[in-house]
C-alpha cells in the first residue's frame, strides 16, 4: 500500500444494499419475530374461556386481554424512538427476549392473576416485534425496492390471522400434549420459534456502526404517554361492562385526557428528543398518514371484530371452523400486499394503491353488512377477498410513504407511529363496534321474536311437548309468553342447543347487528378513501436508511472549510460491513447524501416539505 494512501483521510463509509438473496435470509428471521406478534393477537382469543376456566378465573379473563394490549401499545413508540438513537438490533433482540420469557412463564401459570401479569411481559416485547421489522427493512432497502419485500410481512400477518384461531381451538380442545395442558401449548409454542428467530437474528444481521446520535431520553413523555394511554385502553376494554357513562369509566376519560395534555406539554418541551415529536405533524405526508391508520384500525380491526362472532353464532362454527372459513381473507391480503409491492417497485407510485385499497374496504364491509342467517358460504368467500385485497393493498404503502417522507434520523420513530396509530384506532374501533353490537342485539331479537311469533313454525314450536321437555327451549318459550326474560347474552352457547325454530330469532337478530356495526365501518372507510386521496405522494428514495445515515455522519465529519479547488477523492469499492456474511461495498455517497438533504426534519435543520 502506498504512504500515501495509508496516511490519507478514509472515504466515509458508505452502504451497499444487500442482495435479493440477502435480504430474504435477514427476512427469515425478521418475519419469524414477527410471527410471533401476529399470531399472538388471535391465538390467544379461541382458547381464553377454556383458560379461564381452568384456572377458575373467567370474570377475568379480559384483564389477561387488557394486559398484553397495553403493554404492546405503549412500548412500540418507544422502541422506534429509542432504535434512532441507540441501534436497532439491540432492541430486536430485547424484544425477542422479552416476549419468549413472557410466552414461557405464561404457559406456567397457576392463576389468571398471574397469567395476565405474564402476559403484559408478553406485550413489552411485542410493542417491538412488528415496529422494528419494518423499520430494519427500511434499513437495508431504499423505498423503491422495500415494496415489493413489505409484502412478505403482510403475508406473515395475513396467515397469523387465519393460523390464530385454528391453533388455539386445536391446543385449547386437547386435554394433554407431552403431558402438558393442552392450552398452555397456545404459550409455550412461542419459545422455540422465538429462540430461532433470536438465533438468527444475531447471526445474519449485521449492520454498519453509525454515528452515534446524542439525545436526551425523553422520561416525561414516556410517564404521560403511559398516564395518558393506560385509563383509555383499560375503558375501552372494560367499558362495556362497567359502563360508558358509569363513574369508573368517567374518572377514566378525566385521568386519560390529563395524561394527553401533559404528553402534549412533554413533546412540545423536548422537541427533537421527544418519544414522538410533535415537528413530523407539520410533515403533511406523516399528518396524513397519521388520521388514515387511525380510521383503518377503526373499521379494519373494529368491522373485522365481529365477522368471527357472526361464524360462530349465526352460522355455529367452531373457532377452528371460522378461521378456516376466513382463508380467502387472507389471500386477498397477500394479492394486494404483491400488487402494490411489485408495481410500486417498478414504477416508484405508491399513492393510487390505498386510494383503490380504501375504496375496495368499503366495498367489502358493505357486502359483509349484507350478512343474514342463510348467506351462501361463497358470498361470505367473495366478500372476505375484496376486503382483504384493499387491505393488502392499503396498509403496506402507508408505512413506505411515512417512512420515505420523512428524515431518515426519524425512520424509526415515523414508522413505530404508524403502527401505534393504527393499533389505537383498532382498540378503539373494537371497544366501539362490540359496543354497539351488543347494545343492540337485545333488541333486534326481540323484533325477530315479534315477528316470528304468528308464523306455524314458532307456533308449533311452543306447542310441541318434546320440546319443551328441554329445560333450555321451556326457558325460552316462557319468556315468549310473557312469564320471564329472554337468556343472558353474556354466554351465547345456549342458542346451539335450543331448537331451530327458537333458535331462529336469535340468530336473525345477532346477523342484523353485525350488519349495522360493518355498515358504520363501511361509513368510517369512506373518511378513509378521503384521507388517502390527500395523501401527498412524493418521488420514492433510492437509498436505503442506513446510506442515508452514513451520509449524514460523512457530512458531519468533513471539514469545515474544505478548499474548493481541491476535489475530494471518491472511493468506488473497499470493504465497508457485512450484512448476512456478505461483505458490501462503498457506492456513491453523493447520491445519499442529496436524498438525506431532501427529507424533512426538525425546524432547526431542515425545513418541513
Amino acid at each position: 500500500m502506498p504512504a500515501d494512501a495509508a496516511t490519507a483521510t478514509p472515504a466515509p463509509p458508505v452502504f451497499h444494499p444487500p442482495t435479493h438473496r440477502e435480504i430474504r435470509t435477514i427476512l427469515g428471521g425478521l418475519m419469524l419475530g414477527m410471527f410471533l406478534a401476529a399470531l399472538d393477537q388471535t391465538i390467544v382469543a379461541t382458547s381464553i374461556r377454556t383458560i379461564g376456566d381452568d384456572l377458575h378465573g373467567l370474570s377475568l379473563q379480559a384483564w389477561v386481554t387488557t394486559a398484553y394490549l397495553l403493554t404492546a401499545t405503549i412500548s412500540t413508540p418507544l422502541y422506534g424512538k429509542l432504535s434512532d438513537i441507540y441501534g436497532r438490533k439491540p432492541f430486536y433482540l430485547l424484544a425477542i427476549a422479552l416476549f419468549v420469557t413472557g410466552s414461557l412463564l405464561s404457559g406456567t401459570a397457576g392463576s389468571m392473576y398471574e397469567l395476565a401479569l405474564f402476559r403484559g411481559l408478553q406485550g413489552l416485547g411485542a410493542g417491538g416485534l412488528m415496529a422494528l421489522a419494518i423499520t430494519i427493512l427500511g434499513d437495508l432497502v431504499a423505498p423503491r425496492e422495500r415494496a415489493r419485500y413489505q409484502g412478505y410481512f403482510l403475508a406473515v400477518f395475513g396467515t397469523s390471522s387465519v393460523l390464530g384461531p385454528v391453533i388455539g381451538g386445536f391446543f385449547a380442545g386437547a386435554d394433554e400434549i407431552l403431558g402438558i395442558t393442552g392450552w398452555r401449548w397456545v404459550f409455550l409454542v412461542n419459545v422455540p420459534i422465538g429462540i430461532l428467530a433470536f438465533v438468527v437474528i444475531q447471526r445474519v444481521l449485521h449492520l454498519p456502526p453509525l454515528r452515534r446520535v446524542e439525545h436526551r431520553i425523553d422520561w416525561p413523555g414516556a410517564l404521560a404517554l403511559v398516564m395518558a394511554l393506560v385509563p383509555l385502553l383499560i375503558v375501552a376494554e372494560q367499558g362495556r361492562e362497567w359502563g360508558w357513562s358509569s363513574g369508573r369509566s368517567v374518572a377514566a376519560y378525566a385521568t386519560g385526557a390529563v395524561g394527553l395534555l401533559l404528553f402534549w406539554l412533554a413533546e412540545r418541551r423536548a422537541e427533537q428528543d421527544a418519544i414522538l415529536p410533535l415537528y413530523l405533524f407539520r410533515n403533511r405526508t406523516f399528518g396524513v398518514g397519521a388520521a388514515a391508520n387511525v380510521v383503518i384500525g377503526l373499521g379494519m380491526f373494529g368491522g373485522l371484530a365481529t365477522l368471527p362472532l357472526y361464524l360462530q353464532i349465526v352460522r355455529g362454527q367452531t373457532p377452528t371452523e371460522a378461521g378456516l372459513t376466513l382463508i380467502p381473507f387472507t389471500v386477498g391480503i397477500m394479492s394486494g400486499s404483491v400488487i402494490a409491492g411489485q408495481t410500486t417497485a417498478r414504477t416508484g407510485r405508491y399513492k393510487v394503491f390505498p386510494v383503490i385499497g380504501t375504496m375496495l374496504m368499503v366495498v367489502g364491509a358493505l357486502l359483509f353488512s349484507r350478512l343474514a342467517v342463510e348467506t351462501p358460504f361463497w358470498q361470505i368467500f367473495a366478500s372476505s377477498v375484496v376486503f382483504g385485497l384493499g387491505l393488502g393493498l392499503t396498509m403496506q404503502p402507508l408505512v413506505l410513504a411515512v417512512q420515505n417522507a420523512v428524515a431518515i434520523r426519524d425512520m424509526g420513530v415515523a414508522t413505530s407511529s404508524s403502527l401505534f396509530f393504527r393499533q389505537m384506532g383498532g382498540t378503539l374501533g373494537t371497544a366501539v363496534f362490540l359496543s354497539i353490537l351488543f347494545s343492540t342485539v337485545g333488541g333486534n331479537i326481540r323484533d325477530a321474536f315479534a315477528r316470528l311469533l304468528p308464523t306455524p313454525d314458532l307456533q308449533a314450536a311452543l306447542t310441541d311437548r318434546a320440546v319443551l321437555a328441554d329445560p333450555a327451549n321451556a326457558a325460552v318459550a316462557e319468556a315468549i309468553r310473557g312469564g320471564g326474560s329472554l337468556p343472558s347474552l353474556d354466554d351465547s352457547s345456549f342458542i346451539g342447543a335450543l331448537d331451530p325454530r327458537l333458535a331462529q330469532p336469535f340468530l336473525e337478530g345477532f346477523a342484523q347487528s353485525v350488519d349495522l356495526v360493518l355498515l358504520i365501518a363501511a361509513c368510517i372507510m369512506v373518511v378513509g378513501v378521503v384521507l388517502t386521496i390527500l395523501l401527498p405522494e412524493l418521488p420514492l428514495r433510492t437509498v436505503s436508511g442506513i446510506e442515508g445515515r452514513l451520509a449524514e455522519g460523512a457530512d458531519a465529519d468533513a471539514p469545515p472549510a474544505a478548499d474548493p479547488a481541491v476535489e475530494t477523492p471518491r472511493t468506488a469499492g473497499g470493504p465497508v460491513t457485512a450484512i448476512g456474511g456478505v461483505t458490501a461495498t462503498v457506492a456513491d455517497a453523493d447520491a445519499a447524501r442529496r436524498e438525506a438533504a431532501a427529507a424533512p426534519g426538525p425546524p432547526a435543520d431542515l425545513p418541513d416539505r
